[in-house]
């Protein structure tokens, strides 16, 4: 314990931001990262506790009370080594990864829970600074041919876990540059790109191979993705290969099935979002699904919402709005009814504060247009009681709506992948495979296996790595027989 005070004689201290005019002219991250003594200073808040909840609250374990006291001592080297035992990537998760750990943090009965994630980033951030964070290449090589399907967090988690105990790693990525959801579903403002191609550098460096622009299954290329360029069936990756991973995304969006809904206009978030990652990385588009001066609409009230609200300030959109169809939350949590677990509360982002006009407890009727584009939504109220929802009468409103957004969460992975391999699938249409038990990650097709979003459904970053470093450590023991990776 660094300090046994700190607790009582510090004050949690956020990252500061960019001032809002100043980011909204660009698409670069504007969350500063903390200076050496303000780190130490929060790290001094950690109590040490002898049940750590946060690291239960962390779904990839960090050993956070061990790293907290490393930077109250300004050890950054051990820090850095101790937070990389239990985490790939802390520079996604320490940008993006709404925290967990926090709410799980014992301070945050009564006070404010210890700025862990933003000390998580400081710790990579110096790590990076002083050249701290380097290939390991396995120095024994297997034998053993191992393909990665989807580069996104838990296929780099697992394919950087598989390298380093000297199996021969094929990364296979449907869209043009690695990353998946990192790359093109998250807006550079939130996490730069660099962030993502240098660890990419690093795992190329370790072996791992990666292969852009081709889709794994089956169906007409073109109707699958615009970027890809190739396709390789599921037998000849299992014929070339001693085992597959799939750790695809969850990449069917929920629709909205009202009148209306086939205007111009009218786009998943999903389609915005990429876009704009793709024009920031010097691409050039035909076409560009923009907001300038328009009144854009973002139907659902999540993190994929918030990026499209983020994305449209950006643009210069006259006005932003996004309805939520559950009730508003309260501003703040029951902590003793609901701690240590994540707590139902109002959240505002930086994109919020932006500007955005946040409304709740709305559901869409229907849109209207002419010349074939939309041009406002008819919504209603809606009354919740006892878990269910009746609309409120004489409710209805009209708001005007050049761009609508939708962004109401994912319903499964692509079903074309599953289905061209013979995975069985769970009533949710996400590939069946338990976590529990023998065959952990283990699919119903002998030698493949699933993790991330493609087994578990949408979910966080942060899930998406600890499930891509227990799934190699499932893969490592079906080829060895044994497997000395961490679970």
């Amino acid at each position: 314990m660094g300090k046994t005070t700190g607790f009582i004689e510090y004050t949690r201290q956020k990252e500061s931001y960019l001032p809002v005019p100043e980011r909204v002219k660009n698409y670069k991250e504007f969350v500063l990262v903390l200076e050496n003594e303000k780190a130490k200073t929060q790290a001094a808040r950690c109590m040490n506790c002898g049940t750590p909840f946060c690291m239960t609250g962390c779904p990839v374990n960090n050993i956070i009370p061990d790293w907290n006291d490393l930077v109250y001592t300004q050890d950054y080297r051990n820090a850095l080594d101790t937070l990389h035992s239990t985490n790939n990537f802390p520079e996604f998760t320490g940008r993006i990864c709404p925290a967990p750990c926090e709410a799980a943090c014992t301070l945050n009965v009564n006070n404010d829970a210890v700025g862990i994630k933003s000390i998580e980033n400081f710790i990579i951030e110096k790590g990076w600074e002083n050249g701290w964070v380097v290939p390991q290449p396995a120095t024994v090589k297997t034998g053993k041919k191992i393909a990665i399907v989807g580069s996104g967090p838990a296929g780099l988690a697992a394919a950087q876990q598989l390298a380093r105990v000297g199996h021969e790693v094929t990364v296979f990525e449907k869209n043009d540059r690695v990353g998946g959801l990192l790359r093109y579903g998250i807006p550079g403002f939130k996490l730069d790109k660099a962030n993502v191609d240098r660890r990419i550098e690093q795992l190329k460096a370790e072996g791992i191979i990666f292969r852009t622009g081709v889709y794994v299954g089956a169906g007409k290329l073109g109707t699958i993705t615009n970027w890809s360029k190739e396709t390789i069936s599921p037998d000849q990756l299992k014929a070339d290969f001693d085992a597959v991973l799939l750790t695809g995304g969850s990449e069917n969006p929920r629709d909205l099935p009202v009148p209306g809904r086939e205007l111009k206009g009218i786009h998943f978030a999903m389609e915005f979002l990429p876009q704009q990652n793709k024009i920031d990385a010097g691409d050039k588009l035909k076409t560009q699904l923009r907001a300038d001066g328009k009144h854009v609409v973002v139907i659902g009230g999540g993190d994929t919402g918030s990026d499209c609200v983020g994305t449209s300030n950006r643009h210069g959109a006259e006005s932003v709005a996004q309805f939520e169809l559950l009730p508003q939350p309260p501003e703040t949590e029951n902590k003793p009814m609901v701690w240590p677990y994540w707590p139902t509360k109002l959240r505002t982002s930086s994109s919020h504060e932006e500007g955005c006009e946040r409304d709740w407890s709305v559901a869409t009727k229907r849109f209207e247009g002419s010349g074939g584009k939309v041009e406002k939504l008819v919504a209603c109220r809606l009354e919740w009681k006892d878990g269910k929802m009746t609309e409120v009468p004489n409710s209805e409103f009209e708001m005007k709506a050049d761009l609508v957004l939708l962004a109401m969460g994912f319903v499964s992975p692509a079903a074309t992948v599953l289905e061209a391999f013979g995975v069985d699938k769970d009533a949710r249409g996400n590939a069946k495979a338990t976590t529990d038990g023998d065959g952990c990650y283990k699919t119903n097709i002998d030698k493949v296996f699933a993790a991330g979003d493609m087994r578990r459904g949408q979910s966080l970053v942060v899930w998406a790595i600890r499930e891509g470093r227990q799934a190699a450590r499932e893969v490592d023991s079906f080829l060895m027989g044994s497997s000395d990776l961490p679970r």
